[in-house]
């Protein structure tokens, strides 16, 4: 291999430029709610009888969740699982039915990169002064501008970081303890990592993530088909028999254009200029493309001065374009809608009739029974009773279905648990062999609620064994 070959081709810088249009103002308001919603959800407070008072808090020394009046648990980290289900299907629908919507106006990447172009425009100017400010040599001016560029860039990094760390401990608090220096370490360690990937990747990678690194890009074309709404560009309306031509003498008007065989397309560019990957639209479908519409705005624009029908450039299905028309409703938007339909229920089903109280029942097994002095077998039992519920809760402990047979609770018969807290207690069961007992036999564990309204008598099964 000569010195001059390279096995890859070293990065072209884009330059976006900026444009107006309706996608573009609906990615502003996508972009303004996502960022209201992140920034400043940790700072709204929210007033419980028991926990701290902020809306949504992960709580990891007390191992518990709070999202506004839900408050949840370990053991309901199923909804965990029909959450992820449920976004998983979404995600589906929505790509079979428009695409790459997701990536274009919802993805962290596009919004937090949106904002870092936004800056860049602000501090270095349009398109063209950017790419002049990056082709001439560096003075005090080049120096100010990009510098005051990263300033901003990692501040909004910063600030990413910082607020994901708010949302794991109460903010007006953790706030001052981490400008302190009294916060704990995996503070300081988040929110250095996240402003470290957050630069890096809005920044400085940019296109280069969603074209190289985002494993979605290249598998959302499986879940395509003839009717998904995609990005195109009409290329029999836009190339005509003889392909684009700019605007000239001759070839001003429509009836002009079409007399020399030439198409709308008036190949002013516009459209790659403002494409965030920097892909030519009209080259057809692209990996890269991440249907963000820019280019849509960007060709409406032309059209709409030059008096002509938009559309040159739009959301288009393969069935459309073939000259057919688009068909939304079909078995797998429907059986998606179905599944959606059926997770969401489940998992707000279960989330209203969440239980106010849990027994759950462990059996010692080593040794997994004890043969005492007295000739009875002695079982061992691990119980944890959790309350749910924002009071102190009383509860009698029992067993039932064991004919014969001592249980000791220690001096716990009895207990008191307090709010949103555990209590792990040891119980020992004890019984004397008769012959042709089985040698397994079940038996349940309760919890009897004392003088509690709200808190039912809750039951847990266990098995004692025998040699």
């Amino acid at each position: 291999m000569s010195e001059n070959e390279h096995l890859y081709q070293e990065r072209i810088p884009i330059f976006p430029r900026s444009v107006k249009g309706r996608f573009r103002s609906l990615k502003w308001g996508v972009l303004i709610l996502a960022y209201g919603v992140y920034f400043l959800l940790p700072w709204l407070r929210w007033e419980r009888p028991v926990g701290p008072n902020q809306a949504i808090i992960f709580d990891l020394e007390g191992r518990l969740f709070h999202i506004f009046n839900l408050t949840v648990h370990p053991q309901d980290i199923f909804w965990l699982a029909g959450f992820l289900m449920l976004a998983a299907l979404l995600l589906f629908f929505v790509t079979g039915v428009a695409g790459r919507v997701f990536c274009g106006y919802f993805c962290f990447q596009t919004l937090w990169t949106d904002v870092y172009i936004l800056i860049e425009r602000l501090v270095q100017g349009e398109r063209p002064a950017r790419i002049r400010l990056s082709k001439q040599p560096w003075n005090l001016d080049k120096l100010r501008k990009l510098g005051l560029t990263h300033l901003l860039w990692l501040l909004v990094a910063f600030l990413t970081g910082l607020s994901f760390v708010l949302y794991w401990g109460n903010a007006p608090d953790l706030v001052v303890q981490f400008f302190t220096g009294q916060a704990p370490f995996p503070a300081y360690a988040t929110t250095l990592f996240l402003t470290a990937t957050t630069y890096v990747m809005a920044g400085l990678a940019r296109e280069q993530v969603c074209i190289y690194m985002c494993p979605y890009g290249r598998f959302q074309s499986v879940m395509f088909d003839k009717d998904t709404l995609v990005i195109s560009y009409d290329q029999p309306r836009g190339e005509g028999s003889e392909g684009r031509h700019k605007i000239a003498k001759g070839y001003k008007t429509q009836e002009e254009r079409r007399e020399h065989g030439a198409g709308d397309c008036i190949d002013c560019g516009y459209c790659v200029q403002v494409c965030p990957t920097g892909i030519d639209i009209r080259n057809g479908p692209q990996l890269a493309c991440i249907q963000c519409a820019l280019c849509v705005d960007a060709c409406d624009n032309i059209m709409d001065g030059l008096g002509w029908e938009r559309g040159l450039v739009g959301y288009k299905s393969e069935r459309e374009i073939e000259g057919g028309k688009t068909r939304f409703l079909k078995f797998k938007s429907i059986g998606y809608g179905i599944a959606i339909s059926i997770v969401l229920g489940l998992t707000v089903w279960s989330m209203l009739n969440q239980s106010t109280f849990d027994l759950h029942v462990l059996k010692v097994r080593q040794p997994l029974y004890v043969t005492l002095s007295s000739g009875e077998i002695q079982n061992s039992y691990e119980l944890k009773l959790n309350n749910k519920t924002d009071h102190d809760v009383t509860m009698r402990l029992e067993i039932s279905n064991l004919d014969n047979a001592k249980v000791d609770f220690g001096r716990f018969q009895e207990v008191v648990i307090k709010p949103e807290k555990t209590l792990r207690i040891i119980a020992r069961v004890k019984m004397a062999p008769v012959p042709g007992m089985p040698k397994r036999q079940n038996f349940v564990f309760r919890a009897r609620p004392i003088g509690q309204d709200d808190v039912q008598l809750v039951e847990s099964p266990a098995r004692f064994f025998i040699p």
